[in-house]
């Protein structure tokens, strides 16, 4: 393990965990992770002797989205969610099943990040929020992952409002899959994984591929231009400088 590795690889018995292994920036999107976390999803997707792939954190938070400190006075061609379409897309389109484990809080870019997976195990403890709009930002890249997942009117009332909500209101609204106390997480992960591997390779190929199919497809192009002029916007500038400076954000109302 080394000191500039912040997603870890582990392979076993038909099983790659990548591990996000940034707690000091709370396993943020940054550039270093979002690449050596494609480089880890594609090496899985060519290793044969993978048959499921788990993702899962080291640290209190799952993933806290965009690193907004490289966000900051950065133009529209320099954000990186303009990396991230390619990301969300090798997880929702793997022939190999990908299983999240969500230990802690979920923000934004991560929930997004567990959205594209197959099934989603969290613990109790476990929040989550798309807070983009009150950062001055648009949920509009993780829109086409999440909103095949969500109930309709609960994944509008959530992206207005930018609450955080807990595990249990998640699986109501379709977003995880299966909630456990947070004892019993890896006990739960290790059931999926005898389950999951229980199927044949090519068949769970072929049914991904069914499932993905009946979904409307990822049109990503004119969402990650949305997202992208956010982030570079007046606004998005401003909600990312409150949120590093632990202010209001200027359109809170004060009064």
């Amino acid at each position: 393990m080394t000191s500039d590795r912040v997603v870890q690889v582990a392979v076993s018995r038909g099983v790659a965990t990548l591990t996000l292994d940034s707690p000091t920036n709370r396993n943020a999107l940054s550039r270093a992770l979002r690449a050596q976390l494609r480089d880890a999803l594609a090496a899985a997707l060519a290793d044969d002797a993978v048959r499921v792939i788990v993702l899962d954190h080291t640290g209190r938070v799952f993933c806290s989205g965009m690193d907004l400190a490289e966000a900051a006075g950065g133009g529209a061609q320099d954000q990186g969610v303009r990396e991230f379409p390619d990301l969300l897309e090798s997880i929702w389109s793997s022939p190999k099943p990908v299983v999240a484990v969500v230990r802690g809080p979920a923000r934004a870019g991560g929930v997004g990040l567990l959205a594209a997976c197959d099934v989603v195990v969290a613990a109790e403890s476990a929040t989550f929020a798309f807070s983009e709009v009150r950062l001055g930002l648009v949920p509009a890249v993780i829109s086409a992952v999440v909103l095949p997942r969500m109930v309709p009117h609960m994944a509008h009332r959530l992206m207005l409002t930018g609450k955080v909500f807990d595990a249990a209101t998640a699986a109501v609204g379709g977003l995880v899959d299966l909630v456990v106390p947070d004892a019993d997480v890896d006990g739960e992960l290790r059931a999926q994984l005898i389950e999951l591997t229980a199927g044949a390779p090519a068949a769970l190929a072929e049914t991904k591929r069914l499932l993905r199919a009946g979904a409307p497809p990822l049109q990503f192009g004119d969402l990650l231009e949305l997202s992208a002029d956010f982030f570079a916007s007046d606004e998005g500038q401003e909600g990312i400088a409150a949120f590093r400076e632990k202010r209001p954000a200027h359109w809170v109302p004060t009064d």
